[in-house]
Order: C-alpha cells, then structure tokens, then sequence
C-alpha cells in the first residue's frame, strides 16, 4: 500500500508547489500568496462542476492515456474533484471513462490535465537523465540526429525490439 510523503524537500517540494499553484489557477484563485489557495481552488472547482452538471447534463467521455504516469494523475484530479473515474469489462488499462459536463472538460478539467502532465513528465526527464548520467556515468538523452545523407546509405534493416519489453 502506497502512502503519501507529508513533506517533500528539494525538488519535490517545489514541483509540489508549483502543481498547488496550476490548480489554483484553474479555480480562479485570487492572489498568489495566499496560504489557504489550494483548498479553496478544490472547493470552487467542485462547486462550478455541480453546477455545470445542473445546467448541463453530464455525458460519459472515454479518455485514452499514453502511459501509466498519466493516467495515475488524470484518474488523482478526477477524484479530487469528487469525479468517479471507471472502467469497463475488457477496456485497456489505458482507458479512463467518466460522466462529466462537456463545459467542464474543455474549460477546466483537460486544460488543467494538460498542464500538470506537462510539469510533471518535465520533472520526470530530468530526474530520469540524472538517474542515467550518474548509474552508467555517462550523458543520458536522444539519439544523435543524422543529415539526410547518412539515411541514403545502404543499411541494415532495422529490428523491433519493444516487444521483448512487456
């Protein structure tokens, strides 16, 4: 069973911080130093998704994820705003269905996912290449990209080798 750290240090606190201040911003939060902001910003987005979902019937939408990381933090805001995410029988792990107000999703929900998800694979990358570089003690990061002369060469077909990774 996971448990959440209470205090983050480092790096971690402020990328803590700076998810606190994407969802105060997403709810419309008044000034940037107030202490209480990250409260008040579930509050008033839970208030606008009720009402939105009187106004507004709430439709069932299907999310596609890319990747475990996403999906972990999409399914965390859905709850958080007191959303119940699911799934059916048969749907891959990467599907996320939920019944929201379309008003919602594209003012608030997605726009907000979008920019969490954005911040955090950032954080991801680097703390990945930083793992990297300082296990194999070498520089982490992409292929080199080559002109297009190299690609008029004669090579070898390449070999998928993703398979050998599930």
């Amino acid at each position: 069973m996971r448990t959440v750290a209470s205090s983050p240090e480092g790096p971690e606190a402020q990328l803590v911080e700076k998810l606190q201040r994407i969802e105060a911003l997403y709810a419309r939060a008044g000034t940037d130093g107030e202490r209480v902001a990250a409260a008040r910003a579930r509050e008033r987005i839970q208030a606008r998704l009720e009402q939105l979902a009187a106004d507004e019937p709430p439709i069932e939408y299907r999310f596609t994820l890319a990747d475990q990381w996403s999906r972990h933090l999409f399914v965390a805001l859905l709850r958080r705003y007191g959303v119940s995410p699911y799934r059916y029988r048969r749907q891959r792990r990467t599907t996320v269905m939920a019944r929201l107000s379309r008003s919602f999703v594209d003012d608030t929900l997605w726009p907000e996912f979008l920019e969490l998800q954005s911040t955090l694979s950032a954080y991801f990358d680097a703390l990945t290449d930083r793992v990297i570089e300082q296990a194999l003690e070498v520089k982490a990061g992409e292929a080199e990209e080559r002109g297009d002369e190299q690609a008029a060469a004669p090579r070898l077909q390449p070999v998928d080798h993703q398979g050998s990774l599930l």
